[in-house]
């Protein structure tokens, strides 16, 4: 690892971990996703665990998946328009549980050896806001983390402002799924169009559209590492890790299939 303002070599290693834990070792619906219940228990196992990153309304960082509230805390409206006061009002799928700071999060995890997986969830144009919020928290966090994001805008400004830290590309199958996406972006998100510029340290793709040619070229020409994700089955981990990639599972121990 170098410095901020050092020259990275090239290749250089990727130091993902074993597996990750998605969004917390969850246990519906008694222990929600991303809530420090999940990250607890995901601790007790030892497991390192991938989560989401939002910036809302007053500059703070909180672990959520979702733009739209109403999946998890039953609330219309997005997450970004909220501030970390009224977001603490809210309850996450009908438990105690309530929406987790950043801080929070990497305080549990801090001194316990567990990689993450910090994904940063972009949303109304805030890529450089929020890449650059996160890296600022991220200074004075001493445990390991890879961070990622399906936005390659984010991952430039990583790059550019903390080459040092490692960056995943999140992709899946856009033109078979287009998210709301205009076909363009989905033809170029799916094919990876923007990897030159980014130089991602791996891929993160979803588990079903891992033959997509884009994928396959990257990781047999280039070498790209490859994670996985979600696997959902004990069958899907195996072949994920029958073909080198990383999985990112959720809702079963791996360690007792």
């Amino acid at each position: 690892m170098t410095g901020r303002t050092g020259r990275m070599p090239e290749p250089r290693e990727v130091k993902l971990a074993e597996r990750y834990a998605h969004r917390g070792y969850h246990d519906k619906p008694h222990i929600p996703e991303n809530s420090m219940a999940a990250f607890r228990r995901a601790v007790e196992h030892g497991f390192p665990a991938e989560f989401d990153v939002h910036m809302i309304a007053d500059g703070s960082l909180v672990v959520f998946h979702d733009e739209s509230l109403e999946r998890q805390t039953g609330v219309s409206g997005e997450i970004e328009d909220y501030d970390i006061v009224n977001l603490s009002r809210l309850r996450l799928e009908g438990t105690d549980e309530q929406i987790p700071t950043l801080d929070e999060v990497l305080n549990l995890y801090e001194h316990t050896g567990l990689p993450l997986l910090i994904e940063l969830k972009v949303a109304r144009g805030n890529y450089r806001i929020l890449t650059e919020a996160v890296c600022r928290r991220l200074d004075s966090y001493t445990g390991e983390y890879t961070v990622e994001s399906f936005d390659p805008r984010a991952l430039m400004v990583l790059r550019r402002i903390r080459p040092e830290i490692r960056r995943g590309q999140l992709a899946q199958d856009f033109i078979k799924n287009r998210e709301g996406l205009p076909f363009h972006q989905a033809v170029l998100l799916t094919n990876l169009a923007f990897n030159k510029i980014v130089q991602p340290d791996f891929i993160a793709y979803r588990f079903s559209d891992r033959m997509v040619p884009a994928l396959r070229r990257a990781a047999r020409k280039e070498g790209i590492p490859e994670a996985m994700w979600t696997i959902k089955t004990p069958e899907d981990y195996r072949t994920a890790v029958r073909e080198g990639c990383v999985p990112i599972f959720e809702q079963f121990d791996p360690d007792n299939m």
